[in-house]
């Protein structure tokens, strides 16, 4: 055999051997490939059956689940829930999603909600009275004449016994006679019967009483007993150191029995009625003590005690007068004055409270925001308790330690409005089969928000609205028209300008009022005009 046949064999034998070589390697690799899928689809198959599925929600975050995969009207995917993920994704059927970076523009600030003593101070307006019990009047129970006036002014100042008016009455005189005349009888039958001289002393007392029983004191009376001679009139002294409030008592006039002729009160001291609100009422209490100011004296406070709450409300303004008794040693508080009145309350037992501000108050429920995780709130409907100066007691509704929204949650609130009006009106149809006997043509016109094209005829950013020349809307079959419309928000109105080609989708906020939810611009190529009428 030559050497060039003997070469020519053993390179088709090489040639042979890698050729199976490489089979055998590729057959190897093909089979760790296999092996490696089959591996990592037990691997997918065990991760996911580690993380249950527990329904499906609704993609446009609609209340809606399915214990299955399926699709909502507009094709999107139902999302899966797994266990452990159902409260931060549902929360709650109204839970609110705003972006974080939405929120820090907002200001939204929260706090937790915690046990705390509800202390607050009632503020109520008042008025200075004087102390009835030391009010006194002058009212003689005889008829007779003013004779001569001691005092003859109202608001002059007056000592304890000084005189205030001297009067003649005809009984007085008589009552007089008939004592002096029954004492000379007492005195002239002492040597007569025991039973005359006990009629005479009968008598003699008789008259001497019916002088005590008109308050005329002790010491005029011993000096009309001791003189043999009747005096014609009667010296009235005030009973107490005061201020003549009231004088009727004129010169010459007649009075009846009974008739007021002076008024004096003793202001040493003085009542401050409040008039406290019919739901501060409860937590008023006798005995506590209460800060008077006065506005003709905005330097000084005055500090009294609550002495009684009255059992009796006004119907018209609702509250309920409270007596706080201050002294006045100098005579600075007269009576009429306004006060402004403070009593403090001090709770005993620690109860759950959030801030006053956290409250969005409807006037028929009242809600608090609690923040769920970042950006999302879940809006709490709550029964609400006592009230301090910055907090309020929450009786339903939140937990200890929760963290509640006390700042911008009427914004947040806003917002959420405004994402119901575009999303609830625009996606509500998603998640919902079509009823029997309407098509899904019928069933989105009744559910969506309405969609157009036109061009800006005019713009009025004072009132944040845009004159639009559009074409047919034909979910409200309208033909093409010239009308104004309303934006949501004034940010919607950045860059446009008259003339400029857009479409966009409205909403009817009101009756005849359409509110623009979102605006995208369209190029001249793109855009249909539609030449508008108005």
């Amino acid at each position: 055999m030559t050497t060039a046949l003997k070469l020519g064999m053993a390179a088709v034998f090489v040639a042979t051997l890698t050729a199976s070589g490489g089979y055998w390697y590729g057959k190897q690799q093909a089979i760790v490939h296999k092996d490696g899928s089959a591996e990592t689809n037990t691997l997918a198959k065990s991760a996911s059956e580690a993380r249950k599925i527990l329904f499906y929600r609704n993609p446009m975050g609609l209340p809606d689940t399915s214990p299955t995969p399926k699709k909502d009207p507009m094709g999107m995917d139902y999302i899966p829930v797994y266990e452990g993920e159902q409260e931060s994704t549902l929360g709650s059927a109204n839970l609110i999603r705003i972006s974080t970076d939405k929120v820090q523009k907002l200001g939204v600030r929260v706090e937790a909600a915690s046990m705390q003593a509800l202390n607050k101070t009632v503020r109520a307006a008042g008025r200075i009275e004087p102390d009835e019990r030391q009010t006194f009047t002058i009212a003689p129970k005889f008829e007779g004449y003013v004779e001569r006036l001691y005092v003859n002014a109202t608001g002059q100042p007056v000592g304890k016994g000084q005189p205030l008016f001297d009067v003649y009455s005809p009984e007085l005189v008589s009552a007089q006679r008939e004592y002096a005349i029954a004492s000379q009888g007492v005195d002239s039958l002492k040597s007569a019967s025991e039973e005359a001289q006990r009629g005479m002393r009968e008598l003699a007392d008789s008259s001497l009483s019916r002088l005590r029983n008109w308050d005329i004191s002790d010491e005029q009376i011993t000096a009309l007993t001791q003189s043999t001679a009747t005096r014609r009139t009667l010296t009235l002294r005030s009973p107490v150191s005061g201020i003549v409030t009231e004088k009727k008592a004129v010169q010459g006039m007649r009075f009846m029995p009974g008739e007021m002729l002076y008024q004096v009160t003793n202001l040493a001291s003085v009542w401050v009625i409040a008039d406290v609100f019919e739901q501060d009422i409860g937590q008023i209490r006798t005995g506590a003590k209460a800060t008077v100011r006065i506005n003709a004296y905005p330097d000084k406070q005055f500090s009294g005690a609550i002495t009684y709450v009255y059992p009796t409300l006004k119907s018209e303004t609702r509250t309920v007068p409270v007596r706080v008794e201050l002294s006045n040693p100098h005579g600075l508080l007269k009576p009429g004055m306004f006060a402004q009145v403070e009593l403090p309350v001090d709770s005993k037992r620690s109860v759950l409270t959030v801030p006053t501000s956290a409250v969005i108050d409807s006037g028929t429920r009242q809600i608090i925001l609690v923040q769920v995780q970042e950006g999302r709130f879940d809006p709490r409907e709550v029964k609400l308790g006592a009230r301090s100066d910055d907090r309020i007691e929450v009786l339903e509704g939140v937990r200890d330690g929760e963290m509640v929204v006390v700042a911008a949650n009427f914004l947040i609130d806003a917002e959420s409005n405004l994402k119901a009006a575009i999303g609830g009106l625009g996606h509500s149809g998603h998640g919902a089969a079509a009823s029997k006997g309407g098509s899904a043509e019928s069933k989105t016109t009744a559910s969506v928000g309405h969609r157009a094209e036109g061009k800006i005829e005019d713009i009025d950013t004072k009132s944040g609205s845009l004159t639009i020349a559009h074409g047919p809307v034909s979910t409200l079959k309208w033909p093409a028209m010239t009308m104004e419309f309303k934006v949501a928000n004034s940010s919607l109105l950045s860059g446009l300008k008259p003339g400029m080609s857009l479409s966009f989708e409205f909403v009817e906020r009101g009756q005849g009022e359409w509110i623009i939810t979102a605006i995208k611009p369209v190029t001249a190529s793109a855009a249909n005009p539609h030449t508008g009428h108005n």
